[in-house]
């Protein structure tokens, strides 16, 4: 911009400069005190402006509309080009009279007077010093009036404080420059050349953002230094403003700008997937609510549903929880809401498919058809849970996939041994990183229906830890009164599984929580007699096994003998899981030989099972011979069914003593002193003097050291092997007994009666005694496999005495 030194203003040539010039006059202490010298004329024609301020000293431009003005700026620019310039109180006024203004003003000069195209006209005036307005002489054809010259109070030109008002002034003039963007950069150096103390604060003063009446208290002040502090004020307020305004806009500025660059960004990302063939997030979105449209949800899911679909939305599709809303929302709709396979209610049927699959089980198959008998006559019934418990290898999990089929329904299994975090059951909230629903949720999502047969299988082998207890979550589970509003952590709804036909399967009850235990019906899944595991191994291991090695019947024949033999020689289970590998075995010595074209026989004897088996060597649970004192036969259960088990007993000289072997438990080691108190205190009613007890150590034994015994059941086996240690007579030939005894002599009932009973069958055991409330679980037995058994039932020990203990001395009997 280019700066001029004025020295008066009658000898500058406006005239000569080119219009679209920038001309900033500035004031020179010269020039001021030049103008200050001069006298006003005593009357003035008065020119009211709407909406400025002359300052003296500034220059402005003003557009002339009026008549009044026009003729005015007229009449003075071809006189003395000298005016009174007054603004207006309120500019609304179109003709403003005496009252209408302000009567303190500024004497202006005309510079030049400009006609514009609209018809208006533009005048260029500066302000030379303040008047009063005296008194009106005429308002016709335009306001004269009387003026004097409004006096002016400055401070002297050494005050120190007005100096530093000065520098304030100008301080505050660039920062306001610099953060209003309105003003060009070109107005610092005009503040910069400004000389005159007084012009530079009428500069400021006129350049303001500042109202008309603000503006003229500030023209009415008469001390200068009151005037320059009243400027710095609102140039303090401006300032604040304007900093206020900036920090407003660079924040929005920044957020837009962000919000644009995402924007371009998600349109190039939409674009590419579009040319990729992908789905963008709009067809997601469009996509997700297509197929909310099918499914079969109630209206509190749908609600749901579509909450979280407005706020997947809502994300920007880059930040991490935009993958876990979509996750969330695809397991939503994945789940089989109200959607059922229909059942089949042919009963014939369902008993065949359970007789083809399974042998035996007639208890399980029976429930099973009870359960669809109700189901059809009702078709609403909440579906049981089924728990079967039994020895491993007997077909409970197996049972699970024919009833499935029975029913027309899916098949689910779900493995819950070792099973110890409590999410597993119920799942993560899905605020945490790598959340995932639970395994309930998870496996109907890939049955696809909310009604399929659910194993629950190895239920007694959930433990617990510190993430939780899961036989506790599966309470909510089992219960049909409360699994109809099932709640996943994840999915964060109840879901219903009471349409759901779980079935769980156990080999131990005892490690079965009692409120979990209680919530289930028990169904006693017990081991197979020698019969049904050969029938079993002809109908299903056996085809199962050729086909799964590539052979067919014509490459290998097993006879029922044969079976019988791997049965009894080579495994000992009351499942048949041990049975198919030892078929595997023969199978795969049929498959080497079929290889390697070597000659085997197709017909399998039993020479060569003992040739691909080795020698039997399982041959321990025959029973002994009756001819030592103190040896008895007792049965057991083990968690892999029943087994007999020989109690031993042996006298040696001493003071009476008893030891207990055979690696026992504390209740097994009680039985024993349960059974030597009561021979002591009877011992007249067996014939024994009582002199022996106190003469003779007697120690008894369990075999096999190495295997862990405990429980009740061998109270009447001890007793009757110390009975006949004392006497020296013979137990029966041919018997095995088990029942628990008490201090008084009477005989307790005891479980796992099937298991023993076939136990004993497997050792050709003739006559078994039992406690007579043992009897109904006889009654439950099927006849065959009761077939060559004879059965004692016994409420007190002396009965038990009486029927294993026979009259004839053992050989080599010893005089006591």
């Amino acid at each position: 911009m280019k700066e001029m030194k004025i020295s008066s203003f009658d000898n500058i040539d406006f005239q000569g400069l080119d219009e679209e010039a920038e001309l900033i006059p500035l004031l020179t202490p010269e020039d001021e005190e030049q103008m200050n010298k001069e006298s006003l004329p005593q009357v003035l024609p008065i020119l009211p402006l709407r909406n400025t301020v002359l300052f003296p000293g500034v220059v402005i431009p003003i557009t002339a509309g009026r008549d009044k003005s026009i003729n005015l700026i007229k009449d003075a620019n071809n006189g003395s080009k000298t005016i009174g310039v007054v603004s207006q109180k309120d500019e609304e006024t179109e003709n403003p009279g005496v009252d209408d203004i302000n009567t303190l003003g500024t004497v202006a000069r005309i510079l030049r007077v400009l006609q514009m195209p609209d018809g208006n006209t533009t005048v260029i005036i500066q302000g030379k010093k303040r008047f009063q307005i005296d008194s009106i002489v005429s308002e016709k054809p335009y306001l004269t009036a009387t003026v004097k010259e409004a006096q002016e109070a400055r401070p002297d030109e050494t005050s120190e404080e007005f100096g530093a008002i000065i520098d304030s002034i100008k301080d505050l003039a660039f920062k306001i420059i610099k953060d209003n963007p309105n003003i060009p950069s070109e107005a610092t150096f005009a503040i910069k050349n400004i000389q005159s103390n007084s012009f530079l604060i009428n500069f400021v003063s006129s350049n303001l953002n500042l109202s008309v009446a603000e503006k003229q208290q500030l023209l009415e002040i008469p001390n200068l230094q009151e005037r320059a502090l009243t400027t710095l004020r609102y140039m303090n307020m401006e300032l604040q403003r304007l900093e206020l305004k900036n920090d407003i806009q660079s924040k929005v500025r920044s957020d837009m700008d962000q919000q644009q660059r995402e924007y371009f960004l998600h349109q190039q990302m939409k674009t590419i997937q579009e040319e990729l063939g992908g789905l963008s997030y709009e067809q997601e979105v469009d996509e997700m609510r297509e197929r909310a449209k099918k499914k079969k949800w109630s209206k509190k899911v749908e609600e749901h549903f579509e909450r979280e679909l407005g706020k997947m939305q809502r994300m920007n599709p880059q930040v991490a929880e935009y993958s876990i809303q979509r996750n969330y929302l695809d397991l939503i709709l994945d789940l089989p809401w109200n959607e059922y396979s229909k059942d089949k209610f042919d009963l014939k049927l369902a008993e065949q498919i359970l007789d083809r699959d399974h042998y035996g089980l007639e208890d399980v198959k029976r429930r099973i058809i009870e359960y669809l008998a109700v189901l059809k006559l009702r078709n609403d019934m909440k579906s049981p849970i089924l728990c079967l418990y039994g020895p491993p290898g007997v077909g409970k999990t197996s049972l699970g996939k024919s009833v499935a089929e029975a029913l027309g329904r899916e098949y689910v299994r779900m493995s819950l041994g070792g099973l110890r975090d409590e999410a597993e059951i119920r799942g993560h909230r899905k605020t945490y990183i790598g959340a995932m629903p639970g395994r309930i949720i998870q496996s109907l999502k890939k049955a696809g229906t909310s009604n399929p047969v659910f194993i629950l299988d190895e239920i007694d082998k959930l433990s617990n830890s510190h993430q939780g207890d899961p036989s506790s979550a599966m309470l909510e589970v089992l219960d049909p009164e409360q699994n109809s509003e099932f709640h996943d952590n994840f999915l964060e709804m109840g879901y219903d599984l009471s349409k759901v036909m779980f079935i769980a399967t156990a080999n131990n009850l005892s490690t079965i929580q009692p409120a979990l235990r209680d919530r289930m019906e028990i169904i006693n899944v017990t081991g197979y007699t020698i019969e049904e595991k050969v029938e079993i191994a002809k109908r299903h291991l056996l085809p199962k096994q050729l086909k799964e090695h590539g052979l067919s019947n014509k490459d290998l024949k097993i006879g029922k003998r044969q079976l019988e033999k791997i049965v009894e020689g080579y495994t000992r289970e009351s499942g048949v899981r041990g049975l198919e590998k030892q078929i595997a075995k023969v199978v795969r010595f049929a498959a080497k030989s079929i290889a390697m074209e070597e000659e085997y026989n197709i017909k399998i004897t039993n020479e060569d099972i003992e040739k691909i088996l080795g020698p039997a060597r399982l041959e321990r649970d025959k029973y002994e011979h009756n001819q030592v004192a103190g040896v008895v036969t007792g049965l057991a259960w083990t968690s892999v069914g029943g087994d007999i088990l020989f109690i031993e007993s042996i006298l040696s000289k001493g003071k009476g003593t008893l030891n207990i072997t055979g690696n026992l438990g504390k209740v097994m080691k009680e039985s024993a002193t349960i059974a030597m108190e009561y021979i002591k205190s009877n011992a007249d009613t067996f014939g024994i003097a009582p002199e022996v007890f106190d003469k003779y150590n007697v120690h008894i034994h369990v075999p096999e050291g190495a295997t862990p015994k405990d429980g009740p059941s061998a109270g009447i086996t001890m007793l009757t092997s110390l009975v006949s240690l004392f006497t020296q007579r013979k137990v029966k030939k041919s018997l095995a007994m088990t029942g628990e005894i008490t201090l008084r002599g009477k005989v307790l009932p005891v479980g796992g009666i099937k298991e023993k009973i076939l136990a004993a069958k497997r050792a050709r055991i003739k006559e078994i005694i039992l406690c007579a409330d043992n009897r109904k679980d006889i009654e439950e037995i099927k006849e065959e496999y009761l077939k060559g058994l004879t059965f004692h039932y016994v409420t007190d020990m002396s009965e038990v005495i009486d029927i294993a203990i026979t009259d004839q001395k053992v050989k080599n009997a010893k005089a006591l």
